[in-house]
This record gives structure tokens, sequence and C-alpha cells, in this order.
């Protein structure tokens, strides 16, 4: 196989993609709007030509805790999920970043509080950029806008996973999930052999030759002060990613006076308010974080110097916001417009919403 241009679901890419990037495993559970992933996969059937193990678990609890077993020695595993199986993931998730494990962990996120609706959302921002589950810790959290990202993220979350020894997160939404594009899936390349997981993943439980001492995978820790030093390990490591992986994209922010702040699919609607209220002689720029966790406060201050004001536009009451107004230098009025309960905003709305907030 080589690189291979299709339509298809961003669900679907995901799971092409990840078969393609040599995969080891995938644990997961079916919910809406994501149960394409696990079932793409099955389809597929790439335990007869990869070796990848596919295998619905008896429940998201059991999913994330399969992740957590593999990640452990050096296999690269993936699970998936929507908002409320996400939810009971949390305690494995904080396992799993607490033994610098890595993993890619996918959000296709739905409408809530509670079991909620099947319909799009952005509502777990907070949880998945703040640290959903217990403990000090972060995900490294990927915001795909396309079909393409669905495809993409896969390959970069799983080299940011390796890279820096920590699970990553693509939290997607419903719409991208469920709409169909063309997208180039990757030129696939092997599964890694055990000799090079042993070989490149020197904490991996692999089983212990006579050349080194034995590896122990364990997240407990019952002396303070050598739980205290294992905190302050990840805290600088944490620091290390927020200095060196923000990603973001731009849309005509050089000569902008107001921007818009979105990510995912609303990244898109907003690019379309842009277009339209340029045409009617207000200049405005779009800033798209890529990155979550990290978030790319520099670019939101540099950009924020010379803006009369902010619109953050998202699926929810208001979460990004508080990151946007905590990257500002200088005071600047900051403003949100978002939907809720699984309604998507048009491109109309955010553009009203931009004249009346800032009363142009």
């Amino acid at each position: 196989m080589e690189e291979e241009v299709t339509l298809m679901k961003g669900n679907e890419a995901i799971a092409h993609a990840a078969v393609r990037y040599g995969v080891d495993g995938y644990f997961g559970y079916p919910i809406t709007p994501q149960s394409e992933i696990l079932e793409t996969l099955e389809e597929l059937m790439p335990w007869d030509t990869t070796g990848m193990v596919v295998l619905q678990a008896e429940s998201e609890v059991a999913a994330i805790n399969m992740v957590y077993g593999g990640a452990a020695t050096g296999k690269a595993c993936m699970t998936s999920s929507s908002s409320p199986g996400i939810s009971l993931k949390q305690e494995g998730i904080s396992y799993i970043a607490a033994g610098e494990l890595p993993a890619l962990i996918i959000n296709c996120m739905r409408g809530g509080p509670g079991l909620g609706t099947i319909q799009p959302s952005q509502s777990d921002y907070f949880q998945a950029t703040k640290g959903g589950g217990h403990g000090d810790y972060h995900l490294i959290v990927l915001a795909p806008a396309s079909v393409q990202e669905m495809a993409d993220f896969v390959g970069l979350g799983f080299d940011l996973a390796y890279k820096y020894r920590n699970p990553v997160m693509m939290l997607a939404d419903g719409v991208v999930g469920q709409m169909m594009e063309r997208v180039k899936l990757p030129a696939p390349r092997p599964r890694r052999t055990d000799e090079e997981i042993a070989r490149e993943c020197p904490w991996a439980v692999t089983g212990c030759p006579e050349s080194r001492k034995p590896n122990i995978m364990t997240t407990l820790e019952l002396v303070p002060q050598e739980m205290e030093k294992h905190n302050l390990h990840l805290q600088e490591k944490y620091r290390h990613i927020e200095e060196f992986e923000p990603r973001w994209e731009e849309h005509e922010t050089e000569d902008a006076e107001y921007l818009i702040v979105a990510f995912g699919c609303v990244a898109r609607i907003c690019q379309k308010a842009m277009e339209d209220a340029r045409a009617q002689g207000i200049k405005v720029g779009l800033l798209r974080p890529i990155t979550l966790w990290p978030f790319p406060s520099e670019a939101i201050k540099r950009l924020s110097k010379r803006m009369k004001g902010i619109l953050v536009v998202e699926l929810n009451a208001g979460q990004m916001i508080e990151d946007v107004r905590l990257s500002l230098e200088e005071p600047r009025p900051v403003h949100h417009f978002g939907r809720m309960g699984g309604i998507v905003m048009d491109p109309d709305e955010v553009l009203v919403a931009l004249k009346e907030k800032f009363e142009l």
C-alpha cells in the first residue's frame, strides 16, 4: 500500500491511519458518535495483515486498562470513546500519565452533561486540558478540524506520545467525526519488532535479560518524598512541552483589529464568518489552536496587543475562553459566543455575535 486519496468519515480515517501507522493494539467500546472507529477496524481485520490486535472490551474501564497494560510493554496502543465513556476512563488515564506511558486516546465529543445527546459538542475542553482524573498531570491535546487531520493526528499523536512518554488525546467533535471529506491516508509503515521496542523503550516491561535490572511499572509510591520527586519530574517535563510543542494556525491576522479564537469544527465556521466580516469592512482575524494543551498562549499574547477585542467561539458555555484570558498581557475586551446541547452555530450567528458584543 502507498499513500491513498479517498472519501471517508473522520472516524473511518482514524481507523485506516492507525493500521497504516503500525499500531499494535486498539481496545475500545462502542458509543455514538465514535463507533465507526471500532467498526472500521473490525472491517479492516488488521490482525490478518499487520498483526494489530482489535478488541471490543467489556467496558470503557476495561478498555483503558488494556491500553495501560499494552503501553507498559512499549507497544503502540490506543482507545477511543465519546464524552461519557471518556469520563469512565479517567482513572486509567491518570495511571497512564503517572506511569509516563505513551498512548493515544480519542474523544469524539458529544453534548452533556450526563448522557446528554449524541449530537456534537466541545464541552470536554476542561476535562481534557486540565487533567480530568486525579493528580497533577497533563495530556497533550490535539484538536483536529478536518478529516485529513483526523488521519494525520494519529501519527503525530503517537510520535509525541513516545517523544515525551506521555499520553496524547485527540479531542475531536461529532461534526469532524461524522462528516465525509477527501483524505490522503499515510503510506504504511511496519509495526516495530520486539527487538526494536526493547531498544527504543528501555523503560518498558519486556522481559528482563541478564544485561539489565528488572523494570517495574507502578504508579504507587508510599514514601511522600519519593512521590514528590516524581511529581516534580513530571512538572519539569510539562514545562518543556509547554515551551516547545504549542501548535496553532492563523488566518488574516496581519491587519486584523478583532480576533476570533476557535478550535475544531467551529474554527471552520468562524473562518467563513471572518470572510463575511471582511467583506463588510470589518477587519477580523482567526487563530485556531491545534494543541489545546499546551495552549498557544504566546501567539495570543502577541496578537492581542494590537486587537480591539477578542471573540472566543465554542460549542459550550465558555471553557477555552479562560485560557485566552490568562494569555493576555494587557487588558482587552474578551467575549464568548457558544451553542450547547448539540446545536452547531452557523457563520451568520458568529458575525451577529461579533457585531453585537463589540457594538460594530
